[in-house]
């Protein structure tokens, strides 16, 4: 086992290059997250995973497979999965107070089961999901990606779709800690601001985090600025990531960073900084894994995909940024334990085509 892998890259096309294999086995790269363009058909994807194993068997295989209109492979076979609105809104078809509530946990199960075994079945190890953030109804980014406004909604919700993921044998993402519900601007493009007090705070948006502290395996933060808490984005925020998250609220799990391309994770203490700068920051306030996505389809070949992971070499031989063996047990502890049937045999599985059935 490598002192620590935090670097999660992606590659441009739907096969290995030498360069892709290169940096995949590059002792600091920990996985690959994968993205549409990746995706040709069910065989090819099955292939690319196998191919991505061949070069390091450890490296984790991720992608942002939530529902909804975030869902990257949706042609094949695979079932076009629903927003999370819809569940809450199953949850709440008779006022909340009755059997729709649990008809809506079983097919958020359901949902979770469908999604990850499908994705398992072509050799994918992790999704990004469930989203814990509230539905305002201002955020254009999050909108109908979130379960519920309410926090204990959600919460039941979400950790009735975790049960599906690991009924496939899928850890789960808790995301974008503590909320990104109630901002307008869309971190990818901006840097959201959320001028509310810690106190206002943990008792809503974050409240989903304390409550599944047992439950998350994994935490992606958001490129949101709370200000009366700190200046810095929750991502690069110790005192978010360790006093509030793992002190404050127990959360034992793997902390991701967003992807470090995106806007709001490119300014800190009001100045732009590199990726190698920005991830190292989030390194030592907490993060154990930092993405970095859409680099290696820029016309320089990847060129800062291959700047971060020397970069970030060189900064631990200066002692600016030092490896974490409890992180890299947590980022071995998402990958899946068990075997996953293969696509065929998933089609004909009673318990899948239940969960079909039970889709809303």
């Amino acid at each position: 086992m490598s002192d620590h892998a935090p670097v999660i890259l992606d590659i441009a096309g739907l096969e290995l290059t030498d360069t892709d294999r290169a940096r995949l086995a590059h002792p600091l790269c920990g996985g690959l997250i994968l993205f549409g363009r990746n995706w040709k058909d069910r065989e090819q994807l099955t292939r690319l995973c196998a191919d991505i194993k061949s070069v390091r068997e450890d490296l984790l295989i991720c992608v942002d497979h939530e529902g909804g209109r975030v869902q990257r492979f949706r042609t094949g076979g695979f079932t076009h999965l629903p927003p999370m609105r819809a569940l809450g809104e199953l949850w709440m078809s008779d006022g909340g107070t009755g059997a729709s509530a649990m008809r809506a946990t079983d097919a958020a199960t359901a949902c979770g089961y469908v999604l990850a075994s499908e994705l398992r079945a072509c050799g994918v190890d992790f999704s990004f999901t469930p989203v814990l953030d509230l539905d305002w109804g201002e955020s254009g980014v999050i909108g109908d990606r979130a379960f519920s406004r309410d926090a204990r909604v959600a919460t039941l919700l979400a950790k009735s779709l975790m049960h599906g993921l690991l009924q496939a044998g899928m850890a789960n993402c808790g995301k974008h800690f503590p909320g990104h519900g109630f901002v307008k601007a869309d971190s990818h493009t901006d840097i959201p601001v959320d001028d509310r007090s810690l106190k206002a705070i943990l008792a809503d948006d974050a409240a989903p985090y304390g409550w599944l502290s047992a439950t998350l395996t994994s935490v992606m933060p958001a490129h949101v600025i709370y200000p009366k808490v700190d200046s810095r984005p929750a991502g690069f925020s110790r005192r978010w990531l360790e006093d509030i998250l793992r002190r404050q609220l127990g959360f034992q799990g793997a902390i991701f960073s967003d992807d470090l391309s995106m806007a709001g994770a490119r300014i800190i203490d009001g100045r732009e900084v590199s990726y190698t700068e920005a991830a190292v920051v989030a390194l030592e306030a907490g993060c154990d894994m930092v993405l970095l996505c859409n680099q290696s389809v820029e016309s320089e070949g990847g060129a800062a995909v291959d700047e971060l992971l020397e970069g970030l070499s060189t900064a631990a031989e200066s002692g600016e940024w030092s490896a974490n063996g409890r992180s890299e047990e947590r980022r071995y502890g998402l990958l899946p334990t068990a075997a996953a049937p293969d696509w065929e045999a998933l089609m004909a599985h009673p318990s899948y085509l239940r969960a079909i059935d039970l889709l809303v």
